[in-house]
């Protein structure tokens, strides 16, 4: 029996987001159509100002061919980097939307992340083949003598009008991913590449953004980029056409490579790189000056879009160090997620589950939460549910009625009841027991509580913040913690990162601190010196934060001058191995420099302490110390038996 050779109904037709806010959903076709916009009565919502109401649809006909439709938006709909006002669609192709980027797929097993790039030497024969070289100066399109110089003819019309419908197209993305995806495919409607990629970034082994398609083979395979040529476009600055210089039997298929310098300010801050294994479109002379001339575009496309975008996450630092009332202390990435986490919680009544090691400032996140939430003005009521035992737990948690157990003379309110209308933070949430577990599920259940030994249930209007340093997953696997109060517990999870993991706060913190305990001892300190810092950040901080503080508590106490030295931190800190140190030269010289001077007096003084410390012109205690920190009592043992 004949196949009908006709277009097949599509298997699940579904568009997958690889770029913009929806990245990495796949959004399937129900019914055969998919509408998109930025209203909320389309089965794609796009919260997007670049998206129109009601953008465009994606609908399939009794004939199995797909068509994209652009519903008269502002902005446009594009296909594979054009303009379209309708368009059949085929597997693979790109739709971009506003800020957003698409794929088609029109059968089941096809979904895949492009934009994959595969490093490799001599990609496509590059070393061996006849290159061309094209430096900035000698771009035609891109110098204004040059223009009028120009010959007339069909292509050079086309090349201007490309150059225009490009710089008109890009000028108005603002997301650097977005604007890379729709600038590869415009290249692609121009230039006969099979395979492209547009790399952002200065090192050829690891790029910062990559954007690459393989036409030929599908978006599912990686493009494989030539290491050395794009090495010697990154570090020269000049754009190069290579194509191979003999065609016979035994050679590999011809290839032809374009690898173009994005340039900005005449520093290069990436690449665009095509290449075509078909012999019948060599890349040519004026595909190098267009490309070039594109790359010219780009950069400054991109770079204005760099600049939006770190704006806007600036704008959003900002706002949230302003907006929100806290008194953490940290600048750094993870302290600044945190800060957002916080920020977008606190103005809801959601249960949180604040994660983190001892010490890691987890109440600090639990109080900020309250103090940012419409329930500021209420009680904030802390407990540690790991320093109570399970009977008093219980009726702390709950209180309890006269006469309920022995010794119970009065009525007691609870926590429960005191934080009523505000905020209870249950500290060390899995320690409390598994009778304790199932009361405080109902709590959170039923939002009423009855007092130990009553017999009325009164409501309760509280939000619960938890706080843990265990795995409470792993518990209820292991059947330590409830699986159903786990759930209920873990609907916002905030995790504070370990000091470890953010020791570019070290700084910040070790001056917050030295500040408020040089105010509390009454004693004027200027600050941490370079050596003392480089200790404090080369030690891993197995008790966080709160093991900084005691430590900078610990300098300020027993320091000597306005800094706070080495000498004065604690002994473990110079207990680190040296060879795992990443102090500078100058710091370990310095160190050594201390060590021989303390050996030298000490000769000289006969091995007598307040001697030494004379000649040296500090106090003996001093001394005393120098040389417990700097490990010297076995060295001066040995000389004084010797």
């Amino acid at each position: 029996m004949a196949r009908n050779s006709g277009p097949l109904t599509p298997v699940n037709p579904r568009l997958a987001a690889i770029s913009g806010p929806l990245r990495d959903s796949v959004f399937p076709l129900q019914d055969g159509s998919l509408s998109i916009g930025r209203e909320f009565s389309n089965q794609l919502i796009i919260d997007d100002s670049l998206v129109s109401l009601q953008h465009c649809k994606l609908s399939c006909d009794a004939n199995g061919m797909c068509v994209v439709r652009d519903l008269g938006s502002a902005s446009g709909t594009f296909v594979n980097g054009l303009p379209v006002s309708e368009r059949t669609l085929a597997s693979g192709d790109q739709i971009v939307v506003g800020g957003s980027v698409f794929v088609f797929h029109a059968e089941e097993g096809t979904d895949s992340t492009p934009g994959t790039v595969e490093l490799s030497d001599a990609a496509g024969g590059a070393g061996d083949a006849a290159q061309t070289r094209l430096r900035g100066e000698d771009v035609r399109y891109l110098q204004p003598d040059a223009l009028a110089a120009l010959p007339s003819g069909e292509r050079t019309a086309r090349d201007l009008q490309t150059l225009l419908k490009i710089s008109t197209a890009i000028g108005s993305i603002r997301n650097v991913e977005s604007l890379q995806w729709q600038l590869l495919g415009m290249i692609f409607d121009v230039v006969p590449a099979e395979r492209g990629a547009i790399l952002a970034g200065t090192d050829p082994e690891e790029f910062s953004s990559v954007v690459a398609w393989d036409r030929v083979a599908g978006p599912q395979h990686s493009v494989q980029v030539d290491r050395e040529l794009a090495r010697q476009v990154l570090e020269e600055g000049v754009a190069i056409l290579s194509n191979d210089a003999a065609e016979t039997p035994q050679t590999p298929p011809v290839h032809s490579l374009i690898c173009v310098p994005l340039l900005s300010l005449n520093k290069t801050i990436g690449l665009i790189y095509l290449n075509t294994a078909n012999p019948a479109a060599r890349f040519t002379n004026e595909d190098l000056q267009l490309v070039t001339a594109i790359a010219g575009i780009a950069s400054m496309a991109m770079e204005s879009a760099r600049q939006v975008e770190w704006l806007g996450s600036e704008n959003m630092r900002l706002r949230a160090e302003v907006d929100l009332d806290h008194d953490m202390v940290g600048e750094s990435e993870p302290m600044r997620e945190v800060y957002q986490l916080i920020e977008r919680v606190a103005a809801t009544d959601t249960t949180v589950l604040i994660y983190g090691e001892s010490g890691t400032g987890k109440e600090l996140a639990a109080r900020a939460i309250h103090r940012n939430s419409a329930r500021r003005d209420q009680p904030f009521v802390a407990i540690n549910c790991a320093a109570l035992t399970e009977t008093l737990l219980e009726s702390e948690l709950f209180g309890h009625e006269r006469g309920a157990f022995t010794g119970a003379v009065t009525q007691k309110r609870g926590q429960l009841e005191m934080a009523n209308a505000g905020t209870i933070f249950l500290d060390e949430m899995g320690e409390i027991s598994p009778a304790l577990q199932a009361k405080l599920l109902r709590v959170l259940q039923e939002r009423d509580f009855m007092r130990v030994g009553g017999t009325r249930s009164m409501p309760l209007n509280i939000r619960v913040i938890a706080a843990t340093n265990k795995n409470l997953l792993k518990a209820t696997k292991d059947g330590t913690f409830r699986e159903d109060l786990y759930y209920r517990l873990n609907v916002v999870a905030i995790t504070m990162p370990a000091l470890r993991d953010h020791k570019e706060d070290i700084p910040l913190l070790a001056n917050y601190f030295a500040a408020k305990c040089a105010e509390k001892c009454n004693r004027r300190i200027m600050g941490v010196s370079p050596d003392a810092g480089t200790l404090l950040k080369q030690y891993d901080w197995p008790g966080n934060i709160r093991e900084l503080e005691n430590a900078i508590e610990r300098a300020v106490v027993l320091g000597s001058s306005g800094m706070i030295l080495p000498e004065d931190l604690p002994e473990t800190l110079h207990e680190t191995p040296a060879n795992s140190m990443r102090s500078s030269t100058y710091h370990e010289a310095v160190r050594q420099l201390k060590r021989q001077l303390i050996l030298t007096a000490m000769d000289q003084s006969e091995g007598k302490i307040t001697e030494a410390a004379r000649l040296l012109g500090v106090h003996s205690n001093y001394l005393h110390r120098l040389i417990r920190n700097l490990d010297l009592r076995l060295t001066l043992k040995k000389r004084n038996q010797g």
